[in-house]
């Protein structure tokens, strides 16, 4: 009689590597199962983000026939038409004792009957339900709809006013919010800390607030109908970006700093040569930030611009959808081309851009 096999136990020191295997290979699913969640939960918001753009592509490609049908298609599709006794029928895919054909539909009869041929025979015709009959569809875009748009107003002298504004407003903005970033990041005096706290306090207030005052200034000095209001004040420092910089800036290390004053170098040069370099990264996002705002503002070209020939687009988009309301796919050929150069200029400094935004804040 055989005895019977004592199966080996586990040390105690082979017992906790087991449960620390199992805790492990625990916490490696918990993490694997929330990164899923979050990529599921992020591509629901980018598809949620995503639909009005596809809309509004999508119009921009369709002509008044395809916005009449309801409910309209979300892609520019077209009901596919041909030629019968010379005219323009509409060609259904139909089934006739068990077959299935392409006829069009040449007269609508009661209780929902129509009567229909086939083009290459149309003596011979055929009474069928139209209900249980399938429309002909074919993809049919409208890019004749852009050059039709951005010819109906003077779009060309709006996009160079808004570039002027734009870009002008941008080169005054960097030049003025970085050099005061740099001040309040790297010098000291008495009561630095709170005119600095002055300033951030200015961000809460209304631009509403100062628009009769600005107004009354431009006013008196000849600005109002011109792009100076526009232009001009990017020239003196905002609070936000110049917190956004001096964060940024306070992340470099002052050492770089003593180095450059070793090596003989004057604060101007210590900004041009050591600190601007090492803050592309929020120089670039303050930028992009300002080229976004400047190029969608409508408030305040609204406000000063008047004569017609002096409006950005934004205003000019406004004018264009109010003259042509009923002309839904020519408005959204018109906000397309508007939108396009935000996006390029983002995917084009998005990591640059999504660096500046994530060092920013963090002291080192």
């Amino acid at each position: 009689m055989t005895a019977p096999t004592r199966r080996p136990q586990m040390t105690g020191r082979q017992s906790q590597v087991a449960v620390r295997r199992s805790r492990f290979a625990s916490i490696k699913v918990q993490e694997l199962l929330g990164k899923a969640i979050t990529t599921l939960i992020l591509a629901a918001g980018a598809v949620i983000i995503l639909v009005p753009l596809v809309f509004m592509v999508s119009t921009s490609l369709k002509d008044r026939n395809q916005l009449r049908r309801s409910p309209p298609p979300l892609i520019p599709i077209e009901y596919t038409m041909v030629e019968v006794n010379g005219k323009e029928e509409p060609l259904y895919e139909v089934t006739v004792e068990g077959a299935t054909r392409q006829m069009a539909l040449i007269k609508n009869l009661p209780e929902g009957r129509g009567v229909f041929v086939e083009p290459a025979n149309p003596d011979q015709t055929y009474e069928l339900v139209i209900a249980d009959q399938k429309q002909m569809e074919h993809w049919e875009a409208h890019w004749e709809n852009y050059p039709e748009a951005l010819t109906s107003v003077p779009f060309d002298k709006y996009l160079i006013n808004t570039c002027i504004v734009t870009f002008v407003g941008m080169a005054g903005m960097l030049l003025s919010c970085t050099m005061v970033a740099y001040g309040f990041s790297r010098f000291r005096a008495p009561w630095l800390n709170v005119l600095f706290m002055v300033l951030l306090s200015t961000i809460m207030l209304p631009g509403q607030v100062r628009l009769i005052p600005m107004y009354v200034l431009f006013n008196k000095i000849g600005w109002v109908d011109t792009l100076l209001p526009l232009i001009v004040p990017a020239f003196f420092a905002n609070a936000y970006d110049v917190f956004f910089l001096r964060q940024f800036i306070m992340t470099i290390p002052l050492e770089m700093d003593d180095a450059a004053r070793i090596d003989g170098a004057n604060p101007i040069q210590t900004f041009l040569y050591v600190i601007l370099p090492q803050a592309r990264p929020a120089i670039v996002a303050v930028a992009i930030l300002h080229f976004i705002w400047a190029w969608n503002d409508f408030y305040e070209p609204l406000i000063y611009l008047h004569s017609r020939e002096k409006w950005t687009v934004a205003v000019g988009l406004q004018t264009f959808s109010a003259l042509y309301s009923v002309n839904t796919h020519l408005i959204m050929a018109a906000s397309t081309v508007m939108v396009i150069p935000c996006i390029i200029v983002f995917f084009f400094s998005q990591r640059v851009f999504t660096q500046g935004i994530v060092m920013t804040g963090i002291k080192g």
